[in-house]
């Protein structure tokens, strides 16, 4: 063999390991193919888009009994087919197969396309998965002395309301974050969990947050993240905005209900503003027990009310931040206002 073919053949090789190691597939030209022939090919998978939607009138009474077509989903102003559709805690259905979707995305400065494809759909989805997986993640910092049984209580009561289809799963949070009770779709494990937790420590909300919402990402289906804090983070070395990149590129809202301690430190209050608009989720601000368990009692109305929407995305040479709009059809039901996350980053 000639040392220029061993050269070439060795060079492909490596190239071809790199690329393996970059997560990215190639699909190499057919034997034969001479210099003039097509451009090799860069294909990567886009994972579906899952969608929680909240629909209300000005009032802020939730919408309730809209079907697929009345939403319009726009991905960097493209519009998108659902996948598939549900409301509330109902078994998500299948609208109409992603089917073949590629366009090649040619960079002038590239020698290869860029191909974006759907995932293989001759394999249903699994349209089983029903209600959500609540993760709760509880304060329990030295800001917790004097409010800690209330906070119990008003968390307790939650569980013990939520649809009979829902998990939840409860976590505790100071210096460090601990899992108190793993999920499940059993009330008395969750609470018993609950009950374990003790207050003290420095608080680090963003640390745990992050923690959280990589569990919860794990999970299948739709996911939520509710955040009880009595304080302002003071021992975190993750920035608030690292987390929630990760909650918008997986698709997770974030609620946090938020106590009188939180109010007197306005840089932790629209920190909390920022977390929750961009996901989809919503922040109460309670001064009283009563409001704390107030604000429980609307977040579980609106996971029963709220609709679910997944997509596989249209083809989309942006690679980097894809923003989301969702607008209702028809002059009526224009009026109404909505709730998702802004946006995502594709995974390449």
């Amino acid at each position: 063999m000639k040392r220029s073919s061993i050269r070439r053949g060795v060079g492909y090789v490596l190239v071809f390991a790199l690329l393996v190691v970059l997560g990215v597939l190639v699909e190499v030209p057919a034997e034969g193919q001479g210099a003039g022939g097509e451009d090799p090919l860069f294909r990567v998978e886009v994972d579906l888009v899952l969608l929680n939607v909240a629909v209300t009138e000005r009032r802020g009474r939730y919408i309730r009994n809209l079907d697929p077509s009345d939403f319009r989903v726009y991905e960097d102003g493209i519009e998108q087919t659902l996948a598939t559709f549900a409301e509330g805690n109902q078994a998500p259905r299948r609208l109409s197969p992603a089917g073949d979707r590629a366009a090649a995305v040619i960079a002038p400065s590239k020698p290869a396309a860029i191909i974006a494809e759907a995932p293989d759909t001759s394999a249903p989805a699994d349209l089983s998965l029903v209600g959500t997986n609540v993760f709760v993640l509880f304060d329990t910092s030295n800001f917790m002395y004097r409010s800690f049984v209330y906070a119990e209580d008003a968390i307790a009561d939650f569980i013990r309301g939520l649809d009979g289809a829902d998990s939840v799963a409860v976590y505790g949070y100071s210096r460090n974050l601990t899992r108190h009770a793993p999920l499940t779709n059993k009330r008395w494990d969750a609470i018993r969990g609950l009950r374990l937790a003790v207050a003290g420590d420095e608080t680090a909300l963003y640390n745990s947050l992050l923690l959280t919402l990589r569990d919860a990402a794990e999970v299948p289906g739709r996911k939520v993240v509710i955040v009880f804090s009595n304080g302002p983070d003071s021992a975190s070395a993750v920035a608030p905005d690292d987390v929630r990149a990760l909650a918008e590129d997986e698709g997770i809202p974030i609620y946090v209900i938020s106590t009188k301690e939180v109010n007197k430190d306005p840089i932790s209050r629209n920190v909390f503003r920022r977390l929750t608009q961009s996901t989809g989720g919503r922040a109460f601000f309670a001064r009283s027990w009563q409001k704390q368990a107030e604000a429980f009692t609307e977040i579980r109305e609106e996971l029963g009310s709220s609709y679910t929407l997944t997509y596989y995305p249209q083809p989309n040479p942006n690679r980097g931040w894809r923003s989301i709009t969702i607008e209702l059809a028809g002059d009526e039901l224009s009026k109404h206002r909505i709730r998702t996350r802004a946006g995502y980053r594709p995974k390449l």
